[in-house]
């Protein structure tokens, strides 16, 4: 994703989905309020399908941001009983709208499928489809898991989710409507998130987190489980565990970097554990004598408070960031562009001149950005620079759904942490250790994926994976 908070080149996280099943609700305005609590999972596209129970299936998607895909007279269009939501940062294909979802197809059957995650086994499922005569618009790996839904015999979408699961290898937590019920799935290791909500009697929702729940003004009911289908329809909430028992491997990043801070996660205020996240690392990686604590807003914000509340140092903004600098149409100048970073962050002279900085971040991907920042702050003033970063250092690709640098790319990769001061040209570099991201969220490698930080993925031949360019490189593009 690229956040609305993000600041660098990456990691990015490719997308955030939305499913209600709501009669007597404005459903459109429910989902277009609930992408865009999700917006930070993805600034691409967006899109919203609903329809009337039994109708048809109305699916409106562009590129853009929630706000500027969808106006006031296109969510009245939108009517219905049921809709699922998306927004989307590419993973795998390109920025092209055929891309963006709801993917909508109407096969032997009609619906639209909003999917946040990767498959490691796209191409080889995308080949078994064209075989069998199978035509694509676009070229990623939802696509492909709504081709399977949509042209299998299966008595209804539910049977055919059943069957399909368990031939889908990767990531994927999936809604998916047709027109009566909406349906929710999670890979059984339960990669990326995915919650339960409830807005009223009769009335649920799912989501990527529990954020777009509270902007609706739904309850929070439980996350759907790893493995797990569940379908909202008039009876209800029916649930059907798929494939139970395979070791859960949740995103341990989603914590450190990818959720909104108000979001919680297996029982974690995020903005409680990113604080931890900081007090942890003044113990393991204090500066002493350092004048204050500067957070790089906005995702250091949490762990430089609790770095300055374990330590004692003040905290100070010794950035001002434009919160306007979102995701934009039009490209900046060559001028403009030389002024890098001072498009989103500018240093404040008066708060950090002639002072020891701690600066607080979440991660440092390839080191370009930070190194920027470093001499941002030296050129306004400030006599020392010492970096924290609350997550380990990044020497490992995600196959999971998250865009990342691949290894040669990445700052840490062969580089000793004295190296990567060097780099990027601060006083001092101190990571957060893997065993001090676990202590603060309250959980172990049990039932987590690190394998960003270590190398170890949960899933058997991860490493075979083409990464993001699999399908663009490897696919036909076909029906355009």
């Amino acid at each position: 994703m690229v956040s609305t908070t993000d600041h660098r080149e990456g990691p990015r996280d490719e997308c955030g989905v939305f499913g209600v099943y709501a009669p007597g609700h404005d459903v459109s305005k429910l989902a277009y309020y609930g992408l865009y609590a999700l917006q930070h999972r993805g600034q691409e596209s967006a899109g919203i399908a609903a329809a009337d129970l039994g109708g048809f299936i109305i699916t409106q998607r562009a590129l853009g941001l929630v706000s500027q895909v969808f106006k006031e007279h296109d969510l009245r269009a939108l009517t219905g009983d049921i809709a699922v939501g998306h927004t989307r940062y590419s993973t795998t294909g390109g920025n092209d709208w055929e891309n963006s979802q709801p993917v909508h197809r109407n096969d032997r059957r009609e619906l639209a499928l909003a999917h946040n995650g990767n498959l490691v086994n796209a191409v080889e499922l995308h080949t078994e489809l064209a075989a069998q005569g199978v035509t694509f618009r676009a070229t990623t790996d939802s696509e492909i898991m709504a081709a399977l839904l949509a042209t299998t015999e299966a008595a209804s979408l539910a049977d055919a989710i059943v069957d399909v699961m368990p031939r889908l290898k990767g990531a994927y937590s999936t809604v998916v409507m047709d027109r009566d019920r909406v349906h929710a799935f999670r890979d059984p290791q339960g990669i990326r998130p995915m919650v339960l909500g409830q807005i009223s009697e009769g009335a649920w929702v799912v989501a990527s987190e529990t954020c777009a729940l509270d902007i609706i003004g739904a309850t929070y009911v439980r996350d759907v489980e790893p493995g797990e289908l569940v379908i909202l329809d008039e009876r209800g909430v029916t649930s059907i565990m798929v494939q139970p028992g395979q070791r859960e491997s949740f995103c341990l990043f989603e914590y450190i970097y990818f959720a909104r801070p108000d979001s919680r996660m297996k029982g974690n205020l995020l903005q409680s554990s990113r604080g931890r996240m900081g007090e942890i690392l003044a113990r393991e990686a204090p500066v002493p004598g350092a004048d204050l604590v500067v957070p790089v807003p906005d995702s250091g914000i949490p762990a430089a408070r609790g770095f300055s509340r374990a330590t004692g140092i003040p905290m100070e903004d010794g950035f001002v960031k434009n919160r306007y600098v979102q995701r934009t149409f039009i490209q900046p100048g060559n001028e403009l562009r030389q002024q890098g970073l001072r498009l989103k962050f500018n240093p404040l002279p008066e708060v950090i001149g002639g002072k020891s900085l701690v600066v607080v971040d979440d991660s440092i991907v390839r080191g370009n950005t930070t190194r920027q920042l470093v001499k941002m702050l030296k050129d306004a003033g400030a006599r020392e620079v010492h970096f924290r970063i609350t997550a380990p250092p990044i020497r490992n690709p995600c196959h999971y759904g998250v865009d990342m640098s691949a290894r040669e790319e990445m700052v840490a990769h062969e580089r000793t942490v004295e190296e990567i001061r060097e780099h990027i040209g601060c006083d001092s570099v101190a990571y957060l250790s893997l065993e001090g991201v676990y202590e603060a969220v309250r959980g172990d490698r049990a039932g987590h994926c690190d394998a960003c930080f270590t190398g170890e993925y949960p899933l058997a031949g991860t490493e075979d994976h083409l990464g993001k360019f699999a399908l663009e490189h490897q696919l036909p593009m076909v029906a355009r």
